[in-house]
């Protein structure tokens, strides 16, 4: 079977991630605005890839004063960089312990990362939609792309983490 293009179903999708906050304790949040396409390959899933862009403006940790800061230039700096993309580079693995390759651009810095994933399969919807589904994370160290802004506190330690835990759940309809 050769590579088909797939959109992805946002309704049933998510980018999500989450990071210390004092120390003790951690921040979600997601982000609501995001494109990207599939290309899918699910007899020989190494040859499939994908493609995210994601609207930094749309995230939401649930407090406004604190989604107002990290738009700021203290971190991603919509004015300057209003997207986050990733591009896959290469697919190894089997369904269940996927290994997506990638070049991962935060803040202007493009770095490679790797996503672990898993295949969730396919299947049609009650409406004869042919429905994909997977499953990956991540963990990038914020620092790394130019996200320096912290405050040391007085009890010891910093206000925010520098690892940040990515996942992606995401549901694809196959395009006829």
């Amino acid at each position: 079977m050769a590579s088909e293009s797939w959109e992805i179903d946002f309704g049933h999708s998510s980018v999500t991630f989450s990071v210390r906050h004092m120390v003790v304790a951690k921040v979600r949040g997601q982000f609501t605005k995001w494109s990207g396409k599939l290309s899918l390959d699910t007899e020989n899933l190494s040859a499939s890839s994908v493609e995210v862009s994601i609207d930094v403006a749309s995230i939401d940790t649930r407090d406004a004063q604190r989604d107002g800061h990290l738009k700021s230039p203290d971190f991603f700096d919509i004015e300057k960089f209003p997207t986050i993309d990733f591009k896959s580079s290469g697919v190894e693995g089997k369904a269940d312990d996927l290994k997506i390759k990638g070049q991962l651009t935060i803040h202007g810095v493009t770095k490679d990362v790797v996503l672990a994933a898993e295949y969730g399969g396919r299947a049609k919807d009650p409406w004869g939609n042919e429905k994909a589904g997977f499953h990956a994370h991540t963990k990038v160290d914020r620092r790394d792309f130019g996200l320096q802004w912290n405050q040391v506190l007085e009890a010891g330690g910093v206000l925010v983490g520098e690892s940040v835990e990515i996942v992606i759940d995401l549901e694809a309809k196959k395009i006829a």
